[in-house]
């Protein structure tokens, strides 16, 4: 009963806007892909190749989860190199990040979770194991899952701060729908708290580390700075900076204290990466006002240099820009959206700053700022002066990006401690 009116619930609140942008679509003829897809509107041939095969079905809602689940995508490819592996994302964004993954077969939009469309997507693709990453709790996708005795695995399993009160508000019916989990590999003993604290069956859950950690990097060894400097058409003689991940507010701040920057290192390019390209335009907007000559990634008919921005309207680049950098700042984190994956910068070897709103990330912060011997800034201001220092200081930020790499290298081995439960937890 309860999942009936869950599904009535959805229909409801899908009743008017998905007829209106389906009937707008076929009026511009087209309608597009992303959509279908979400309502298990597949063409029959779609996962011909999963025939006879052990399906493995891992959802990574968006670009973080996404980039995060590279390292397990490869262990799986390793561990079962017959398997299909299906990849599905909520975004666009981390579709896009998805299907440039050479180890999946297929990266899909995950379906409306409804019955009908559930146990019509189940039919064509017939997974034997689901890895869910993070904690992406579908109460639908995962009823349809157990009814058919497919195990579902939480995987990198985090319990934010932001949503662990409004968990626990639910948690009576939380109960139900975490038991119906295989297992639960949790990132941290604070996290398996908290979801055991839910209400989950303490036999199932189990602290294997976080897979952010297992990152390797995509950059092809033979990439070397000189050359990704002629790619984004970068002067070679400047010195370079790279707010990744950046959001509204935080912008702003970040080119104030370019601007304070520039008074003493002349010679410094910004290279500014929304966390959301689609805003480019407003950005541009601000650089203007701000009086900063810019460009966009995809205009690279201008070289830039000292005293100029690169702006990025593209993704799935943002280790090659960390690669060029000679210090990093990662957004999402001087105002409170629980910051981002800061891991990335350490992976290139970067010394890495980000605001007080980490959050999201908040062990991982920790244990950066310790092993760098700094990481945190408290606002614009302290921005300014952490980052005047360590340009003046270029081996300290060398310094300070191979204590980052060296962490990396300590706390590796979650995709494997993951494989390992999950084939404990296989069906014979």
């Amino acid at each position: 009963m309860v999942y009936l009116l869950y599904d009535i619930c959805l229909w409801l609140v899908l009743l008017v806007p998905v007829p209106v942008y389906l009937l707008l679509s076929a009026a511009r003829g087209k309608v597009r892909r992303g959509i279908k897809e979400r309502l298990g509107l597949f063409d029959a041939q779609r996962f011909a190749a999963c025939a006879g095969r052990q399906v493995l079905w891992i959802h990574a809602v968006s670009v973080g989860e996404t980039r995060a689940a590279i390292s397990l995508i490869k262990a799986l490819r390793h561990d079962y190199p017959e398997a299909y592996l299906l990849l599905s994302n909520v975004t666009e964004t981390g579709h896009a990040i998805a299907s440039e993954i050479k180890e999946i077969d297929a990266a899909i939009y995950f379906p409306v979770d409804i019955a009908l469309v559930v146990r019509r997507v189940l039919d064509l693709v017939r997974p034997s194991q689901v890895l869910i990453v993070e904690t992406e709790l579908w109460p639908g996708f995962i009823h349809q899952c157990h009814r058919r005795g497919i195990p579902v695995h939480l995987v990198n399993g985090r319990i934010s701060d932001r949503s662990y009160p409004r968990y626990m508000l639910v948690r009576r019916l939380l109960r139900p729908l975490l038991a119906q989990l295989t297992s639960m590999c949790m990132q941290s003993q604070l996290d398996a708290e908290r979801i055991l604290a839910m209400g989950a069956p303490p036999q199932r859950v189990v602290v294997t580390g976080n897979i952010k950690f297992d990152m390797q990097s995509t950059i092809a060894p033979d990439v070397d700075s000189a050359r990704l400097r002629d790619e984004f058409a970068i002067d070679s003689g400047c010195r370079v900076l790279v707010a990744g991940s950046t959001h509204a507010g935080e912008e702003e701040q970040i080119v104030a204290v370019y601007k304070r920057l520039l008074h003493r290192h002349a010679d410094l390019l910004l290279i500014l990466v929304p966390r959301h390209p689609q805003r480019c335009r407003q950005v541009a907007t601000m650089l203007a006002e701000n009086e900063l000559p810019w460009r966009l990634r995809s205009d690279a008919a201008v070289t830039v240099g000292g005293g100029d921005v690169l702006l990025v309207d593209s993704i799935g680049e943002m280790l090659q820009f960390y690669h060029l950098a000679d210090v990093v700042f990662v957004g999402g984190s001087l105002v409170p959206v629980g910051g981002h994956n800061i891991l990335e910068a350490a992976l290139v070897r970067k010394a890495v700053l980000f605001g007080p709103h980490m959050h999201n990330f908040r062990e991982i912060a920790a244990m950066i700022t310790k092993a760098q011997g700094c990481g945190e800034v408290r606002d614009g201001e302290d921005l300014f002066r952490l980052l005047d220092q360590l340009l003046e200081q270029p081996q300290r930020c060398r310094t300070m990006g191979e204590k980052s790499w060296q962490l990396l290298q300590d706390n590796a081995g979650a995709s494997r401690a993951t494989l390992r439960e999950i084939a404990r937890c296989a069906p014979d």
